[in-house]
Protein backbone atom coordinates (compact mmCIF):
# COMPACT_ATOMS: atom_id res chain seq x y z
CA UNK A 1 0.00 0.00 0.00
CA UNK A 2 1.03 3.54 -0.87
CA UNK A 3 1.37 5.85 1.81
CA UNK A 4 -0.57 8.96 1.24
CA UNK A 5 1.09 12.40 1.45
CA UNK A 6 -0.42 15.36 2.00
CA UNK A 7 0.88 18.28 -1.02
CA UNK A 8 2.62 20.62 0.81
CA UNK A 9 2.06 24.28 -0.34
CA UNK A 10 5.31 25.91 1.18
CA UNK A 11 5.94 27.66 4.84
CA UNK A 12 2.94 29.85 6.18
CA UNK A 13 2.93 33.49 5.60
CA UNK A 14 4.28 35.52 8.08
CA UNK A 15 1.59 37.92 10.25
CA UNK A 16 2.23 41.34 9.06
CA UNK A 17 4.25 43.92 11.89
CA UNK A 18 0.85 45.31 13.08
CA UNK A 19 2.37 46.36 15.87
CA UNK A 20 5.56 47.90 13.92
CA UNK A 21 3.37 49.34 11.49
CA UNK A 22 1.20 51.39 14.12
CA UNK A 23 4.36 52.30 16.15
CA UNK A 24 5.27 54.22 12.51
CA UNK A 25 2.18 55.79 11.97
CA UNK A 26 2.47 58.76 14.63
CA UNK A 27 5.92 59.27 13.16
CA UNK A 28 5.00 59.29 9.86
CA UNK A 29 1.89 61.25 10.64
CA UNK A 30 4.75 64.17 12.13
CA UNK A 31 6.55 64.01 8.88
CA UNK A 32 3.61 64.89 7.40
CA UNK A 33 2.32 67.57 9.69
CA UNK A 34 6.07 68.92 10.04
CA UNK A 35 6.15 68.69 6.01
CA UNK A 36 3.29 70.51 5.64
CA UNK A 37 3.88 73.60 7.74
CA UNK A 38 7.30 73.97 5.90
CA UNK A 39 5.04 74.05 2.72
CA UNK A 40 3.06 76.59 4.90
CA UNK A 41 5.76 78.70 5.73
CA UNK A 42 7.06 78.97 1.96
CA UNK A 43 3.78 79.42 0.30
CA UNK A 44 3.26 82.16 3.29
CA UNK A 45 6.64 83.71 2.11
CA UNK A 46 6.54 83.43 -1.52
CA UNK A 47 3.00 85.35 -1.35
CA UNK A 48 4.37 88.06 0.88
CA UNK A 49 6.85 88.68 -1.83
CA UNK A 50 4.80 88.50 -4.50
CA UNK A 51 2.80 91.59 -2.39
CA UNK A 52 5.92 93.32 -2.16
CA UNK A 53 6.43 92.68 -5.95
CA UNK A 54 2.96 93.82 -7.26
CA UNK A 55 1.36 96.00 -4.88
CA UNK A 56 4.21 98.27 -4.81
CA UNK A 57 7.36 96.77 -6.45
CA UNK A 58 5.41 97.39 -10.10
CA UNK A 59 3.66 100.75 -9.44
CA UNK A 60 5.44 104.15 -10.12
CA UNK A 61 7.10 104.76 -6.69
CA UNK A 62 4.46 102.38 -5.24
CA UNK A 63 6.32 102.57 -1.83
CA UNK A 64 5.98 106.77 -2.43
CA UNK A 65 2.39 106.91 -2.54
CA UNK A 66 2.32 104.60 0.54
CA UNK A 67 3.59 107.53 2.65
CA UNK A 68 2.12 110.00 0.38
CA UNK A 69 -1.40 109.83 0.73
CA UNK A 70 -1.29 110.05 4.72
CA UNK A 71 1.14 112.69 4.38
CA UNK A 72 -0.85 115.10 1.86
CA UNK A 73 -3.97 114.39 3.85
CA UNK A 74 -1.97 115.70 7.13
CA UNK A 75 -0.45 118.76 5.16
CA UNK A 76 -3.37 119.58 4.09
CA UNK A 77 -5.40 119.70 7.47
CA UNK A 78 -2.49 121.55 9.43
CA UNK A 79 -3.02 124.59 6.43
CA UNK A 80 -6.43 124.77 6.52
CA UNK A 81 -6.87 124.24 10.76
CA UNK A 82 -4.07 126.75 11.32
CA UNK A 83 -5.28 129.80 9.44
CA UNK A 84 -8.81 128.86 11.30
CA UNK A 85 -7.62 128.21 14.59
CA UNK A 86 -4.77 129.10 16.76
CA UNK A 87 -3.74 125.84 18.17
CA UNK A 88 -5.26 122.42 17.83
CA UNK A 89 -7.50 120.93 20.20
CA UNK A 90 -4.97 119.28 22.14
CA UNK A 91 -0.79 119.96 22.16
CA UNK A 92 0.56 122.98 19.97
CA UNK A 93 1.14 120.95 16.66
CA UNK A 94 -1.49 120.41 14.37
CA UNK A 95 0.60 118.31 12.43
CA UNK A 96 0.85 115.82 15.26
CA UNK A 97 -2.31 116.05 16.26
CA UNK A 98 -3.79 115.42 12.60
CA UNK A 99 -1.42 113.04 12.24
CA UNK A 100 -2.22 110.85 15.46
CA UNK A 101 -5.98 110.87 13.53
CA UNK A 102 -4.96 109.86 10.05
CA UNK A 103 -2.51 107.44 10.18
CA UNK A 104 -4.23 104.87 12.17
CA UNK A 105 -7.41 105.85 10.15
CA UNK A 106 -5.66 105.11 6.55
CA UNK A 107 -4.09 102.04 8.11
CA UNK A 108 -7.17 100.81 8.94
CA UNK A 109 -8.92 101.52 5.47
CA UNK A 110 -6.31 100.51 3.41
CA UNK A 111 -5.48 96.95 5.84
CA UNK A 112 -8.84 96.11 6.10
CA UNK A 113 -9.71 97.03 1.72
CA UNK A 114 -6.89 94.44 0.78
CA UNK A 115 -7.25 91.68 3.48
CA UNK A 116 -10.73 91.78 1.95
CA UNK A 117 -9.75 91.04 -1.22
CA UNK A 118 -7.09 88.45 -0.40
CA UNK A 119 -8.80 85.37 -1.29
CA UNK A 120 -9.94 87.17 -4.49
CA UNK A 121 -6.79 88.56 -5.26
CA UNK A 122 -5.47 84.86 -5.06
CA UNK A 123 -8.06 83.19 -6.59
CA UNK A 124 -5.35 81.32 -9.76
CA UNK A 125 -3.28 80.12 -6.68
CA UNK A 126 -5.71 78.54 -4.59
CA UNK A 127 -5.99 75.84 -7.44
CA UNK A 128 -2.59 74.51 -6.68
CA UNK A 129 -2.55 72.35 -3.38
CA UNK A 130 0.41 73.62 -1.87
CA UNK A 131 -1.66 77.02 -1.41
CA UNK A 132 -4.24 77.41 0.67
CA UNK A 133 -6.47 80.28 1.71
CA UNK A 134 -5.06 80.68 5.05
CA UNK A 135 -2.03 81.49 3.39
CA UNK A 136 -3.41 84.17 1.58
CA UNK A 137 -5.07 85.75 4.43
CA UNK A 138 -2.10 85.16 6.34
CA UNK A 139 0.59 86.73 3.84
CA UNK A 140 -1.66 89.71 3.66
CA UNK A 141 -1.64 90.49 6.82
CA UNK A 142 1.79 90.64 7.30
CA UNK A 143 2.22 92.33 4.52
CA UNK A 144 0.18 95.52 5.42
CA UNK A 145 1.19 95.39 9.34
CA UNK A 146 4.83 95.57 7.80
CA UNK A 147 3.63 98.25 5.31
CA UNK A 148 1.49 100.15 8.08
CA UNK A 149 4.23 99.92 10.63
CA UNK A 150 7.33 101.95 7.68
CA UNK A 151 3.92 104.64 7.13
CA UNK A 152 3.62 105.28 10.46
CA UNK A 153 7.42 105.26 11.37
CA UNK A 154 8.22 107.25 8.73
CA UNK A 155 5.20 109.93 9.49
CA UNK A 156 5.67 109.81 13.19
CA UNK A 157 9.43 110.62 13.17
CA UNK A 158 9.57 113.22 10.14
CA UNK A 159 6.73 115.27 12.27
CA UNK A 160 8.80 115.27 15.47
CA UNK A 161 12.10 116.31 13.81
CA UNK A 162 10.95 118.30 11.88
CA UNK A 163 8.27 120.45 14.46
CA UNK A 164 8.05 121.82 18.10
CA UNK A 165 5.41 119.59 18.87
CA UNK A 166 6.26 119.48 22.48
CA UNK A 167 5.02 116.08 22.67
CA UNK A 168 6.09 112.86 24.75
CA UNK A 169 5.92 109.90 22.57
CA UNK A 170 5.87 106.25 24.95
CA UNK A 171 6.69 103.68 22.20
CA UNK A 172 4.73 100.89 24.41
CA UNK A 173 1.68 103.34 24.44
CA UNK A 174 2.45 103.48 20.29
CA UNK A 175 2.56 99.93 19.45
CA UNK A 176 -0.76 98.91 21.77
CA UNK A 177 -2.21 101.39 19.42
CA UNK A 178 -1.05 99.97 16.25
CA UNK A 179 -1.29 96.62 17.47
CA UNK A 180 -5.20 97.71 18.08
CA UNK A 181 -5.47 99.20 14.43
CA UNK A 182 -4.03 95.99 13.29
CA UNK A 183 -6.84 93.56 15.01
CA UNK A 184 -9.58 96.00 14.24
CA UNK A 185 -8.48 95.69 10.37
CA UNK A 186 -7.23 92.48 10.17
CA UNK A 187 -11.08 91.45 11.91
CA UNK A 188 -13.64 93.46 9.51
CA UNK A 189 -11.29 92.01 6.57
CA UNK A 190 -11.47 89.02 7.01
CA UNK A 191 -15.28 88.84 7.85
CA UNK A 192 -15.91 91.16 4.89
CA UNK A 193 -13.32 88.22 2.50
CA UNK A 194 -16.04 85.42 3.22
CA UNK A 195 -19.05 88.48 2.85
CA UNK A 196 -17.86 90.33 -0.01
CA UNK A 197 -18.01 86.83 -2.06
CA UNK A 198 -21.25 85.33 -0.20
CA UNK A 199 -23.57 88.31 -0.38
CA UNK A 200 -22.93 90.54 -4.01
CA UNK A 201 -25.19 93.86 -2.67
CA UNK A 202 -22.60 94.10 0.84
CA UNK A 203 -19.40 95.36 -0.82
CA UNK A 204 -21.00 98.58 -2.41
CA UNK A 205 -23.24 98.92 0.81
CA UNK A 206 -20.31 98.22 3.02
CA UNK A 207 -18.48 101.38 0.95
CA UNK A 208 -21.33 103.64 1.26
CA UNK A 209 -21.37 102.78 4.98
CA UNK A 210 -17.96 103.73 5.67
CA UNK A 211 -17.67 106.97 3.98
CA UNK A 212 -19.03 108.93 7.12
CA UNK A 213 -16.40 107.23 9.41
CA UNK A 214 -14.08 110.20 8.12
CA UNK A 215 -15.87 111.76 10.02
CA UNK A 216 -17.34 110.72 13.08
CA UNK A 217 -13.87 108.80 14.05
CA UNK A 218 -12.45 112.14 16.62
CA UNK A 219 -9.52 112.63 13.62
CA UNK A 220 -10.74 116.50 13.82
CA UNK A 221 -11.61 116.90 17.06
CA UNK A 222 -11.95 115.70 20.17
CA UNK A 223 -13.99 112.32 21.70
CA UNK A 224 -14.27 114.79 25.16
CA UNK A 225 -15.79 117.46 23.52
CA UNK A 226 -18.83 115.26 21.81
CA UNK A 227 -21.54 116.27 23.66
CA UNK A 228 -24.41 113.68 25.26
CA UNK A 229 -25.52 111.60 23.87
CA UNK A 230 -23.93 111.41 20.64
CA UNK A 231 -20.54 110.60 22.81
CA UNK A 232 -22.11 107.48 23.90
CA UNK A 233 -22.97 106.42 19.93
CA UNK A 234 -19.33 107.18 19.10
CA UNK A 235 -18.13 105.17 21.98
CA UNK A 236 -19.06 101.60 20.08
CA UNK A 237 -16.83 102.82 16.91
CA UNK A 238 -13.80 100.76 17.38
CA UNK A 239 -11.35 103.87 15.79
CA UNK A 240 -12.54 106.28 18.36
CA UNK A 241 -10.23 103.63 20.78
CA UNK A 242 -7.53 103.22 18.66
CA UNK A 243 -7.17 106.93 17.71
CA UNK A 244 -7.91 107.45 21.28
CA UNK A 245 -4.71 105.37 22.17
CA UNK A 246 -2.34 107.13 19.61
CA UNK A 247 -3.08 110.32 21.23
CA UNK A 248 -2.50 109.30 24.46
CA UNK A 249 1.01 107.81 23.71
CA UNK A 250 1.99 111.14 21.89
CA UNK A 251 0.25 113.49 24.54
CA UNK A 252 1.10 112.54 28.06
CA UNK A 253 -1.32 115.50 29.41
CA UNK A 254 -3.91 113.48 27.63
CA UNK A 255 -5.94 111.12 29.96
CA UNK A 256 -8.49 109.43 27.36
CA UNK A 257 -10.61 106.86 30.34
CA UNK A 258 -12.41 106.11 27.73
CA UNK A 259 -9.97 104.26 25.86
CA UNK A 260 -11.44 100.49 26.51
CA UNK A 261 -8.72 97.53 25.56
CA UNK A 262 -11.48 94.91 26.33
CA UNK A 263 -13.90 96.28 23.81
CA UNK A 264 -11.35 96.17 21.20
CA UNK A 265 -9.46 93.02 21.82
CA UNK A 266 -12.43 91.00 22.48
CA UNK A 267 -14.46 92.58 19.55
CA UNK A 268 -11.60 92.24 17.23
CA UNK A 269 -10.92 88.72 18.54
CA UNK A 270 -14.42 87.26 18.16
CA UNK A 271 -14.98 88.84 14.34
CA UNK A 272 -12.18 87.23 13.61
CA UNK A 273 -12.90 84.08 14.83
CA UNK A 274 -16.26 84.39 12.95
CA UNK A 275 -15.38 85.50 10.10
CA UNK A 276 -12.44 82.79 9.78
CA UNK A 277 -15.20 79.91 10.70
CA UNK A 278 -17.24 80.76 8.17
CA UNK A 279 -14.08 80.42 5.73
CA UNK A 280 -13.09 77.68 6.74
CA UNK A 281 -16.83 76.18 6.66
CA UNK A 282 -17.29 77.67 2.97
CA UNK A 283 -14.56 78.76 1.07
CA UNK A 284 -14.53 75.85 -1.31
CA UNK A 285 -18.34 76.39 -2.17
CA UNK A 286 -17.63 80.31 -2.58
CA UNK A 287 -14.74 79.68 -4.83
CA UNK A 288 -16.46 77.08 -6.68
CA UNK A 289 -19.79 79.23 -7.27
Amino acid sequence: MSKTTTPQHGPPAAPLPQRRAAGQSPRILKEVRKHRSFASLRAIVALVLREMQTSKGRASGGYFWAIAEPAGGIILLTLIFSITFRQPPIGTSFAMFYATGMVPFLGYLDMSGKVASSVRYSTALLSYPAVTFMDALLARIIFNVITQIMVATVIFTSIYLMNETRTDPQVDKIAVAMAMMVLVASAVGVMNCFLFEAVTWWQPLWGIFMKPFFLLSCIFFMFDDVPQPYQNWLWWNPLIHVIGQMRRAFFPQYIGDYVSYVYIFGMGLGVFALGLALLVRYHRDLQNS
